[in-house]
């Protein structure tokens, strides 16, 4: 299967080490930079058969590609992936979707249409410990739902901002909550239940005030089967990446998934007394490099079957619209101070520019 990468930036290694691992055939990576593909071309050792480009359009009409992984400036995804579907490419999308809800629902719409899959790059729904959770749950072992937590405590420095002038940006990016925050509160929604009532948030910038977005967000969720949520995410922590946890408390299980990336299962009680909880602890209990993870070789795997058999992907692009829903009604919430019911049919992270100026 014919596969190329638009963006070369950060992320960008996990999705070539994802292609490689997949054996799919990477026929061209893209990026507005040539040295970010240079690197990554060097890095990887790819073949002098990859081709470069800094026109992902000239890429996608001379190459053809059958799949392409977007990895852009979080800005840029929406109006890169509609291209894509219009030239019939398969697509992952880096997390989130795109900024606004107008642009999800173009994406969902044009992909109906093609007939192409979309997938959105929440790659944690892949962690070992996700997956054994996320199996309780649809056993019923917890019960009846209560509520869950979601926790992401990491830091991000200026030095993190100076690397590229498009974080921190409303029209580019968003802060905390839609950059760092937003894999582990589509965990939490996606476990929750999916379909929210009303959310309300608090967001704030406490201590990068040479970024445009937030980095501090605080919210409380309602789901519509009874159910609860908290959100708590910021890159405030001192004075490195500290933790990022999902709890989920039933009426007859409780679970808690932390380490740096969700990857460990910590806490795991069941009444039903089915499992050993220690086993269970050590055998799904990963150490990952950094915060990406391993996700990203499965959800690749995923999509690649997907295409295959004519499916949709676990992680399809109506998820990725759940999630940057959810986020956009924080933010909303926090900037008028007041209750936001569900659903949202229009949202954009622009709606927020100015906010802490």
């Amino acid at each position: 299967m014919k596969y190329a990468l638009i963006g070369c930036g950060r992320i960008s290694p996990n999705h070539i080490q994802a292609a490689l691992n997949n054996d799919l055939e990477i026929v061209a990576i893209c990026d507005v930079a040539p040295d970010n593909m240079n690197d990554k071309k060097a890095k990887f050792e790819l073949p002098d058969s990859v081709k470069l480009y800094t026109d992902y359009k000239e890429m996608l009409d001379s190459e053809n590609p059958e799949l392409v992984a977007i990895a852009t400036e979080s800005g840029k995804h929406a109006a890169i992936a509609l291209d894509c579907i219009e030239r019939d490419c398969n697509i992952i999308i880096e997390k989130p979707i795109a900024l606004s809800l107008e642009d999800a629902d173009r994406i969902i719409e044009a992909a109906e249409e093609k007939g192409v899959k979309v997938c959105v790059n929440h790659q944690n729904r892949f962690n070992k410990s996700i997956a054994k959770i996320r199996e309780a749950l649809e056993k019923n072992r917890f019960g009846k739902m209560f509520y869950g937590t979601a926790h992401i405590r990491w830091c991000r420095d200026h030095e993190y901002y100076d690397r590229a002038s498009w974080r921190g940006t409303w029209e580019q990016d968003g802060g905390a909550l839609m950059n760092q925050c937003i894999h582990n509160i589509d965990l939490l929604r996606w476990m929750m239940g999916d379909e929210i009532t009303e959310v309300v948030g608090m967001t704030d910038r406490l201590r990068h005030d040479y970024i445009e977005a937030e980095d501090l967000g605080i919210a409380l969720v309602r789901f519509a089967n009874g159910s609860y949520g908290i959100i708590e995410g910021t890159t405030d922590v001192y004075p490195k990446n500290l933790e990022e946890t999902l709890y989920l408390f039933g009426e007859k299980g409780t679970v808690k998934a932390g380490g740096t990336s969700v990857n460990k299962i910590e806490e795991w009680r069941f009444s039903d007394m089915l499992d050993d909880p220690q086993e269970i602890m050590k055998q799904f209990a990963e150490n990952p490099p950094n915060v990406y993870g391993y996700g990203h070789t499965p959800l690749y795997a995923d999509v690649i079957d997907a295409i295959r058999t004519d499916r949709k992907p676990y992680v399809d692009a109506k998820a990725g619209r759940r999630a940057l829903e959810l986020v956009l009604a924080i933010y909303r919430s926090a900037a008028r101070g007041e209750t936001v019911k569900l659903p949202l049919d229009k949202c954009s992270t622009m709606e927020f520019k100015g906010r802490f100026s």
